[in-house]
């Protein structure tokens, strides 16, 4: 197993600072590009591909529309949205109170609209027989402090949002060089910790909720563990129904983040993700929808007459 080396997240967060802008104009470069028609492209939060890749397969199929999805690092997507690769991002975060002061100074008002709730999950081989870990555990590992139930740490990059949630959370700065793994990936890290035991993985759940057809058989050798917050009593999965109940303590918001400044693709692809369909898709998902969609009950005659 190779280590990668990790590149401090301060760096990115400088020369973001330095390079943010989104130019704002009254209208789009294409102009025949309207909220449901065009092309645009879509910064995305590795983690958060695969309810993202869902979305726009739907919302194309809908609209005479064409997103390109660029998926990349948590700091690497804020560094592009920086230099005005794409206008729009999906990220675990709202954009901070430095990175607004930037965008204010330029004129810029985001257009940011919460979706969905995420979770980082745990993962560990099947062939572990402990599928429940203590978050202090974790912690007290990311601090340097050696556990025997924890072989290793494995993270899918040294600049994702997984990352960044663990060292926050951890109070620390960085990631220790001992017992720490990066790749590059979520289906990286899955793939490792289904061949390895001891490894504990952090990955997004939304890579185990929704797997490709190639990542289904990698998924079905590995465990999601069941989490106790710090100074807490009880095990809780990353499930829809603990997310709701606020009981998993690993759970993140997820946002769009608009910089077009015009009604283009953007605000259409934000309206109809936070939308009934789009609410749907991320119910379906596995992942907590903002809105929970109503549910549509056909009554008897209803039904009888359609039948007709």
């Amino acid at each position: 197993m190779k280590k990668f080396p990790l590149i401090p997240f301060v760096f990115f967060v400088g020369t973001i600072v330095v390079f943010f802008a989104c130019n704002q104009s009254t209208k789009p470069i294409n102009s025949d590009e309207t909220i449901l028609k065009g092309s645009t492209s879509v910064l995305v939060d590795e983690t958060l591909l695969p309810i993202v890749a869902s979305q726009v397969e739907v919302f194309e199929s809908l609209y005479e529309a064409k997103i390109k999805i660029n998926a990349k690092s948590e700091a690497e997507t804020l560094l592009a949205l920086a230099k005005d690769t794409s206008k729009i991002a999906i990220l675990s975060r709202k954009l901070n109170p430095e990175e607004e002061k930037v965008f204010a100074s330029k004129k810029i008002t985001p257009r940011t609209t919460v979706f969905a709730t995420d979770a980082i999950a745990f993962i560990a081989n099947q062939r572990n027989k402990d599928t429940l870990i203590a978050l202090q555990e974790v912690v007290s590992f990311l601090k340097g402090m050696p556990n025997s139930s924890i072989k290793g740490l494995v993270f899918d990059n040294p600049n994702s949002s997984t990352v960044r949630y663990m060292n926050v959370l951890s109070g620390i700065k960085e990631l220790p060089s001992k017992g720490i793994f990066s790749f590059k990936t979520n289906e990286e890290v899955i793939q490792f910790v289904s061949e390895n035991e001891g490894m504990i993985g952090v990955v997004g759940v939304n890579w185990l909720m929704e797997p490709s057809l190639k990542m289904r058989p990698i998924v079905d050798k590995i465990n999601i563990l069941s989490v106790k917050g710090i100074g807490k009593t009880d095990y809780f999965a990353p499930t829809q129904n603990n997310l709701a109940e606020k009981k998993y303590p690993l759970a993140r918001d997820l946002y769009i983040i608009n910089c077009q400044g015009y009604s283009g693709l953007g605000m259409g692809f934000a309206s109809f993700i936070a939308g009934e369909v789009g609410q749907r898709i991320t119910l379906k998902s596995g992942l907590l929808p903002v809105k929970m969609p109503g549910r549509n009950i056909k009554i008897r005659k209803q039904i009888e007459k359609e039948n007709k």
